[in-house]
């Protein structure tokens, strides 16, 4: 008996020392408008090449938030054997679209509605078109060009990003992301399909990979109450369970 209650006393102390070490906090909710950076910088040095992102997000607690993901792509690829002679020219060109959610592994405390380290989960759908204008082959005949018509077809792949964020003035953050990206479906199969997929990237490989940095606009909408205890140091028990048994052997 005297064992149950040894155990109801140390449980209740256990439960009175928690509530008393829990702090409350006001954490900011926020909206989220994006624009990424580092994409739209492309047109610059890949003049083939045309890429813009932006995004949407909303806090659905102190924790995760809900993203959705809208850009469009216009990409040029030409092939060449040697600097005269013109394999292939591929154009596409597309929209796309990706939502998901994003969860902040940084403490609440921490975070403060100011920083994010986290991960998302995204889904992405890509509607898009792609022809070869000009295909250029020779054999023992001569020469000869031809061309693909324009197809329409739609795509579909997932997306894992590692990001963080950061508040360097008031409202206004700046952010970066890697992404991992898993094709579900190119919309085409076969050597048909496009060697890029807007939203994607490169489809040769068995996974995509994409780096953003963003500038975002926070926007509070509202105030939450939240409660947070602190972060206590776990000792190695290990530890202390040798240096004991080496003191009761010195003994």
């Amino acid at each position: 008996m005297w064992r149950y209650f040894i155990s109801i006393i140390f449980v209740a102390t256990s439960v009175v020392c928690k509530l008393q070490a829990q702090d409350t906090i006001t954490y900011p909710m926020k909206l989220r408008v994006g624009f990424d950076l580092f994409g739209a910088s492309k047109i610059f040095y890949e003049n083939d090449m045309l890429d813009i992102e932006a995004f949407f997000s909303a806090d659905l607690n102190e924790k995760s938030s809900a993203i959705f993901f809208a850009g469009v792509s216009d990409y040029v690829y030409p092939r060449y054997r040697d600097a005269t002679f013109l394999k292939y020219n591929l154009n596409v060109r597309g929209v796309y679209a990706k939502m998901g959610l994003d969860y902040n592994m940084l403490h609440t405390k921490k975070a403060a509605g100011k920083y994010f380290a986290g991960v998302g989960f995204r889904y992405g759908i890509s509607n898009y078109s792609f022809d070869v204008s000009e295909i250029n082959f020779e054999n023992y005949w001569g020469r000869y060009t031809t061309s693909i018509p324009k197809k329409n077809t739609m795509a579909h792949f997932f997306e894992v990003a590692l990001s963080t964020r950061v508040a360097v003035f008031r409202n206004v953050s700046f952010g970066w992301s890697a992404n991992l990206k898993k094709m579900i479906s190119a919309g085409v199969a076969g050597d048909m399909r496009s060697v890029y997929v807007p939203g994607y990237g490169d489809t040769s490989k068995s996974f995509g990979f994409s780096i953003n940095y963003s500038i975002i606009l926070n926007i509070p909408y509202k105030d939450k109450r939240v409660i947070v205890y602190p972060q206590f140091i776990e000792t190695d028990d290990d530890f202390f369970d040798n240096n004991i048994d080496n003191n009761n052997n010195n003994y």
